[in-house]
């Protein structure tokens, strides 16, 4: 067989590593990929061109697509593919909203009866900060759109909250005409992503993504500064048991019930709250750097999953009890303005870690560059998430971090009981 994957980062990139191990895919192909996909041939087509790709999966026989980032799918990638009677796994534009759109996410997740922030949504700078003034701090600021993983804001302070939204008006996350505004929900975060056909879900391992810029939860939200999976400080059949029956089942019957089934990665983000499981934010892809940590524990081979799913079986999905550990490398200036074109060692990180290149191209003399904000993810596996944790930093002890910085507290908090 012949897979392609879309998109160009660390998602990707742990996509097609793990394609690559399936002794029936003859190619995989990366759609535009990174210089780090050594396991794909990457051809230069950018992951919104949708047209293009469309005419490569025909011209080269691709037998399935499997799309990484969320641009694509809320441009509707999926229902061209479809239309050209191509074999595409991920949500149409219709379904991919509940990324797309905060504000249709939280109606729909109202109108499904699933546990939420209380919430409002406005189209004037205005009346927003208005509301913040009467609803006082912390509060949870939003873009409305697409911003990277970097539309929200905690706020501790109105006079925070107030930046953030002159900066989602002043267009500092792309082009957004709303903004919703939350409660500040107390508790833990975590993710739990799931394997969706219509009204069939699978649940994933739980993992927990550590979004602040710098140790201890400091700094700015980024897109992920790492992550870890399992999550031993949680009884993680309850947590994913009760998320199931409140959360991604209402969810998935709800949208086939409104005509706009699900069919994809889902994921939802979810604070952890003494009134049980809420949802942050869903999205309609895999989350990253969560998957860099959740597919080293998948044992079942990924269209072993998703075929079966898409011919409405049920398929077995096996999981390994090990513990996976990834750190992101980022450049210095992230999340706000990124410093790019340093050279990246990567022959200086220990040859026991899986690297994942998440922002990165190729230079004059086979040099790698760094090319975004998030330049690599490092990953340890083992068998408890003290060797791990171990694994990680010290394959990290020898890396040169001229021109990047990375947490050393990732996965910190699977040490201590809640």
């Amino acid at each position: 067989m012949k897979v392609l994957v879309v998109g160009k980062g660390g998602r990707e990139h742990a996509l097609v590593w793990k394609l690559a191990q399936d002794v029936r895919i003859e190619t995989v192909y990366a759609a535009p990929g990174n210089v780090g996909m050594t396991e794909a041939v990457c051809v230069p087509i950018r992951e919104d061109a949708i047209e293009e790709l469309v005419q490569f999966a025909r011209d080269e026989q691709i037998d399935w697509t499997i799309v990484g980032p969320e641009g694509p799918l809320v441009l509707g990638i999926v229902n061209a593919f479809q239309a050209a009677g191509l074999q595409i796994f991920g949500p149409s534009r219709e379904a991919a909203a509940i990324e797309g759109s905060k504000q249709f996410a939280k109606a729909l997740m109202d109108r499904a009866g699933i546990p939420t922030a209380d919430h409002a949504v406005f189209t004037s700078a205005a009346e927003a900060i208005a509301y913040i003034r009467r609803q006082g701090a912390p509060i949870v600021v939003k873009a409305d759109g697409l911003a990277a993983g970097k539309g929200v804001t905690v706020a501790t302070t109105i006079e925070q909250a107030v930046q953030a939204i002159d900066e989602i008006f002043a267009g500092d996350f792309g082009q957004q005409s709303s903004v919703v505004i939350e409660e500040c929900l107390v508790g833990e975060e975590c993710s739990l992503m799931a394997f969706v056909h219509e009204e069939t879900v699978l649940p994933m391992v739980l993992s927990q993504d550590h979004k602040r810029a710098f140790d201890g939860d400091t700094g700015p939200n980024t897109g992920g500064m790492g992550a870890y999976s399992p999550l031993p400080q949680f009884d993680e059949q309850a947590v994913t048991e009760e998320a199931m029956q409140r959360v991604l089942r209402p969810l998935v019957e709800q949208m086939a019930s409104e005509g706009i089934p699900f069919t994809g990665f889902l994921y939802a983000g979810l604070m952890l709250t003494s009134r049980g499981p809420s949802v942050i934010e869903f999205n309609a892809r895999f989350g990253d750097p969560e998957t860099e940590v959740i597919l080293p524990r998948l044992e079942t081979e990924l269209l072993d999953v998703i075929m079966p799913l898409m011919q409405g079986d049920v398929p077995e999905v096996v999981w390994s009890d090990d513990a996976v550990v990834g750190v992101v490398i980022a450049a210095n200036g992230y999340p706000e303005q990124p410093v790019t074109g340093q050279p990246v060692s990567t022959d200086t990180i220990g040859s026991n870690l899986l690297v994942f290149h998440a922002g990165t191209a190729a230079g004059d003399d086979d040099v790698i560059l760094s090319a975004g904000g998030r330049v690599l993810v490092c990953v340890a596996k083992a068998n408890d998430m003290k060797q791990a944790v171990a694994s990680v930093y010290s394959g990290l002890d020898s890396f040169d971090r001229t021109g990047f910085f990375y947490r050393t507290d990732i996965a910190k908090k699977a040490f201590r009981t809640i």
